[in-house]
């Protein structure tokens, strides 16, 4: 046995999130699990999750529109459940959060409120490369306002050899933009390069220059140890289907700071986000619900909240995220150690060195370009270890600390080496 080998075997024995791989159902590959690194496109499921989901469709069948009302899991309050639980998860008090609808819906509810331009600031910050659907949402939002993208989207490019941002270029951007900027709307991790981003200080940034300051937590969320109250975020907006293991297309995530819960914020309103003292008088006046509920628009969507719930458990079992936090920077810390000593010449990692600036994923190239790039993502495909692939030329490979080891990133750095020929 290598010393490698032998070390990974040490390293997963003593890690304590251990037992938490057996609560996750693992795909096959041929005759043996596979080694899993998509948790930052589609999340393993939770055994949990199946009993949740199942107690919804057994109150469904033995109590139809009662099951509304009864119990401690009824559907009026379900979204409640998940309220301290997704709160402490991501750094906020339990009235600044809520589980609803899907992220890029919660992205337009929120630039409804917080996407206030005039003439002399109609513009929006955002990194260049950004997640299509966030760059076609600040797109149709300052379009709808009558301003044209092609002046007031203001898109902050990479400046570090490997493609990434440094926290001095999106300072210059702000400042350089800053009397015209309405808005800057940044990730806590670029889905792309997996760079992590300060968010304490790019709100900062934008608050001293009269902007709000939103954030895509696609990446971050059960990724990063995120504190979004303490960070002064105006409001931030998330899903739950990648590191929160809570299913695809899983009902997504949505933060208010409390000092924007006032009644006044202009708003698109459904009657959920109606308070609900009062929701079923049914009258025409909206009474906003405080906090990030009153910008709720349909009832709960009870079997989509119900895998989350048991995601949010584990989350709250294992130690929450500071301890995932803990075992994520040794897991992607392994993974950067090797590839830089025994891989130099065949990966170049994307993503920064600094634990600080980056979260579980290593964004890889493969030296000879593209094409040799996909012959590798289709060899570790065939073996069964799962990355995914990111056009024009990046592996992305995530070990997520609930349920991947150590001994799995040494498996992918000798299938890599197999591959290249050792």
């Amino acid at each position: 046995m290598t010393q490698a080998r032998t070390h990974a075997i040490a390293l997963d024995a003593a890690d304590p999130l251990r037992p938490f791989r057996n609560e996750f159902l693992i795909p096959k590959h041929r005759d043996r699990e596979q080694v899993y690194f998509v948790g930052n496109s589609l999340g393993l499921q939770p055994r949990g999750a199946r009993a949740q989901v199942l107690e919804v469709l057994d109150k469904w069948a033995g109590e139809a529109v009662e099951g509304h009302f009864s119990g401690d899991t009824a559907w009026m309050n379900y979204h409640a459940l998940v309220r301290e639980p997704l709160a402490r998860l991501v750094g906020a008090q339990p009235q600044e959060v809520v589980a609803m609808n899907t992220l890029t819906v919660n992205l337009h509810l929120m630039l409804a409120s917080f996407y206030r331009p005039t003439r002399e600031r109609p513009a929006i910050l955002i990194e260049a490369g950004a997640f299509p659907s966030d760059r076609h949402a600040v797109e149709s939002q300052i379009r709808l306002h009558g301003f044209d993208p092609a002046t007031d989207l203001v898109e902050v490019q990479p400046d570090e050899p490997a493609g990434t941002i440094s926290m001095a270029a999106i300072e210059r951007a702000i400042a350089e933009h800053g009397p015209r900027l309405a808005l800057v709307l940044w990730p806590g991790v670029q889905y792309r390069t997996g760079q992590a981003f300060d968010l304490a200080q790019i709100a900062r940034l934008a608050h001293a220059q009269g902007a709000v300051a939103g954030f895509d937590l696609a990446h971050a969320v059960g990724n990063l140890a995120l504190d979004l109250h303490g960070a002064d975020a105006d409001f931030a907006v998330w899903c739950h289907y990648k590191y929160v293991n809570a299913g695809p297309g899983a009902v997504a995530g949505c933060f208010v700071h409390e000092r924007h819960a006032r009644a006044d914020l202009p708003r698109l309103a459904g009657w959920w986000g109606h308070e609900a003292a009062t929701r079923f008088r049914m009258a025409p006046e909206f009474v906003p619900a405080a906090g990030a509920e009153g910008w709720q628009l349909s009832n709960p969507p009870v079997l989509a909240l119900a895998p989350l719930r048991a995601s949010l458990e584990q989350f709250d079992r294992a130690g929450g995220m500071a301890v995932l936090r803990a075992k994520s920077e040794k897991l992607t810390g392994f993974l950067d150690h090797l590839v830089r000593t025994r891989l130099a010449d065949t990966l170049e990692i994307v993503t920064p060195a600094e634990p600080a600036r980056r979260g579980a994923q290593l964004s890889l190239r493969v030296a000879g370009g593209r094409e040799r790039g996909r012959e590798l993502f289709d060899y570790l495909r065939d073996t069964g270890i799962l990355g995914d692939w990111r056009e024009p030329d990046v592996i992305r490979i995530s070990p997520a600390p609930l349920y991947n080891r150590y001994s799995d990133v040494l498996r992918f750095v000798e299938e890599v080496e197999h591959w290249r020929g050792v």
